[in-house]
């Protein structure tokens, strides 16, 4: 797959991570190039509905890729959920988004070229990206390698660290082993502090991040003794938003 055109010829072409419509119309109107369109980021991100997606058809004015992962924690998925992903997979693309994003592991710490290749497969024309179960595997060279086999278009990665500022060596050394096989998103806390030194390290030609903020809820009553998951009781009253301001910012840093 070949990865989406910016809608400009300024490199780094920047994707912003986001949950949900507001957030989508926060990043474009702000200047991104593409959006990663996700539900629950505090989870790392996982598939959002079919009526989020189908509305962000209509309101997007600017590529997105929606993630397809059925649920937190680990890569490593039943038959079932793979089925599932599947499923979502070619329902997106009988919607016609821009792309999709998954990733699938061996429990050795492989990339699952079976799965991930089918994924391929089931998408069709779309973009395919894997996401961060990259960061997961044991040996980078080879889970890049297994990807360009599976026809993947692009990586998602912060250099298998928690940072992109901490993986900058791998990243760098990631670009070059991909050539023009496969696309390196770079990744891990990028703001407009630091994007524009990483940039200048590695060579990226994409790079990707999210840029949130918390605001309090507009309930005026609040019940402090219920709690919809966690211990975290006051989380039912704040929300995680897309900081339209610090993604111009950011994109500004990096192409000052």
């Amino acid at each position: 797959m070949t990865a989406s055109t910016a809608k400009n010829s300024t490199l780094p072409l920047i994707e912003i991570c986001v949950e949900g419509i507001d957030g989508l119309i926060a990043a474009q109107e702000a200047g991104a190039d593409r959006v990663e369109l996700c539900a629950s980021l505090v989870e790392g991100g996982i598939t959002p509905s079919l009526g989020t997606v189908k509305l962000a058809l209509e309101l997007a004015s600017i590529p997105f890729h929606v993630i397809v992962r059925p649920r937190g924690g680990d890569f490593l998925y039943s038959e079932a959920e793979y089925r599932s992903m599947l499923a979502d997979v070619e329902a997106l693309r009988e919607l016609g988004v821009a792309g999709v994003v998954v990733g699938c592991l061996n429990a050795d710490g492989t990339i699952d070229e079976t799965r991930m290749a089918e994924l391929v497969r089931g998408a069709g024309p779309l973009n395919v990206t894997c996401h961060r179960a990259f960061d997961m595997t044991r040996d980078p060279t080879e889970a890049l390698e297994a990807l360009v086999r599976c026809k993947v278009g692009r990586v998602l990665t912060s250099g298998q660290r928690d940072t992109a500022v901490e993986g900058v060596e791998l990243l760098a050394r990631l670009v070059k082993l991909a050539g023009d096989r496969i696309v390196i998103m770079g990744c891990g806390e990028l703001d407009a502090q630091n994007i524009g030194g990483v940039r200048q390290r590695t060579g990226l030609s994409e790079m990707h991040f999210a840029a949130l903020k918390n605001l309090p809820s507009g309930m005026s009553y609040r019940n402090p003794r219920v709690g919809m998951g966690g211990t975290d009781l006051d989380r039912e009253y704040r929300n995680t938003v897309t900081d339209r301001d610090a993604v111009a910012a950011t994109i500004r840093a990096v192409r000052a």
